[in-house]
């Protein structure tokens, strides 16, 4: 197969339609796992070996750090397919992918020639909230914390956990203009205590633990500022900072966890027996599907218009505006929205088979709690709805807020 053109921005060395075709092979094992996944609470041994040559982590890195350096309309259409088979299995790519590309784009080189090594396949995974201190010492800091949310972090390699500086009396410290200092620590996993507690109704299979640092050391270049830092490489793209980076993950599974949804009621109503005999001769129900097919894709165009827009400007040498990042916000918003309709829709059409342990129930429980992530937020639509309409023209986003210049 013939690789696309691709404007020299972009990487050729990885074609994303040869990685789409890697999933479609190890899909039906991703959708058998998902079960035994749920029960470990964490991917399996068998889910995850099946992921790892895929190597998430390295979709946006820059081919000089071994990456692909892919369109980010390319990875979504990655983390969409992984998510179809998966809901667990796409929501841990998903974070790897991410904090990956954060990893790859805010540390100095020193510290990404250490990380994306030739030879290494580093994976990432952590917690963007505060929820550590770090104490200055001789040729670093010392880490203490404990977070939540450490999704995929049992299968990951480093840690990227937020926290601020201790300003010598155990306080956080603050900038010249009076704002507290946010940091992004990285460390190897083993260093940090897993603490487990993860039973959840929904993404039960992504590992999502609480685990802890306990002075830690942490080299001075493997920080840096997660509300302000500069992009080191890519600038254009990877000023969209982390936030926009990201709702990359965040936007693409839901894509895929909301097609297979339609995808499995249609496939229940086309049965012959039962329930689901009587749901395909129903008027109502093909109604009420085609509504649903038709805002799921109208969502769908919307996302991969808003990052059509963001590929061009990258390729023009631009930075990403204000904006552009509303309408990111408001795109990965929409395709949850419209993703949790399409669940509900689905579990009510499909009655008691809902209720059984399968495709239906366990999309449905995935799509429910992903929907409730803080990224999802009402306040941010709400922001973005304002700059959008002229109310907030002239503030900029800086983390999930919008600000005064």
């Amino acid at each position: 197969m013939n690789k696309p053109m691709k404007h020299r921005y972009w990487g050729d060395s990885i074609d994303y339609r040869e990685v789409l075709k890697k999933i479609e092979e190890i899909g039906p094992a991703l959708e058998a796992n998902a079960p035994a996944d749920e029960e470990a609470a964490e991917l399996t041994k068998d889910t995850f070996e099946a992921l790892k040559p895929l190597r998430f982590s390295h979709l946006l890195a820059t081919e000089k750090l071994g990456g692909a350096q892919m369109r980010p309309t390319e990875v979504l259409q990655l983390l969409e397919a992984v998510s179809w088979w998966s809901g667990s299995a796409g929501w841990v790519s998903m974070v790897h992918c991410c904090i990956g590309a954060m990893s790859a784009a805010f540390l100095p080189d020193s510290a990404v020639e250490r990380l994306f090594a030739p030879g290494t396949d580093n994976r990432f995974s952590g917690q963007g909230a505060p929820l550590g201190m770090l104490k200055k010492v001789e040729g670093g800091y010392r880490l203490t914390g404990k977070w939540s949310y450490g999704s995929g972090f049992s299968h990951a390699t480093w840690s990227h956990s937020a926290c601020f500086i201790d300003d010598g009396e155990g306080k956080p410290a603050k900038d010249e203009d009076g704002n507290v200092i946010v940091m992004c620590a990285h460390a190897p996993i083993g260093e940090h205590k897993q603490l487990g507690n993860w039973d959840v109704l929904g993404l039960k299979g992504t590992g999502s633990i609480d685990y802890s640092a306990e002075d830690v050391f942490i080299a001075e270049d493997l920080v840096f500022p997660i509300l302000t830092a500069p992009p080191q490489r890519l600038e254009e793209l990877f000023s969209l900072g982390i936030v926009g980076l990201a709702a990359i993950g965040h936007t693409g599974w839901a894509m895929g966890a909301g097609r297979r949804m339609l995808d499995e009621i249609a496939k229940f109503a086309r049965s012959k027996s039962g329930r689901a005999g009587m749901l395909g001769e129903s008027e109502k129900f093909w109604h009420d599907y085609g509504r649903a097919e038709a805002s799921y894709r109208a969502a769908r165009a919307f996302v991969m218009e808003v990052w059509g827009d963001i590929e061009a400007s990258a390729e023009a040498g631009k930075q990403m505006t204000t904006r552009q990042i509303s309408l990111v916000h408001l795109a990965k918003a929409q395709v949850h929205e419209v993703g949790v309709d399409i669940c509900n829709f689905a579990y009510r059409a499909s009655g008691g088979a809902g209720l059984r342990a399968g495709v239906l129930q366990r999309t449905f429980r995935d799509m429910m709690v992903a929907a409730n992530h803080f990224t999802i937020a009402p306040s941010i639509v709400t922001s973005a709805g304002r700059e959008i309409g002229g109310l907030w023209s002239d503030r900029v986003w800086q983390f999930y807020d919008l600000i005064e210049k």
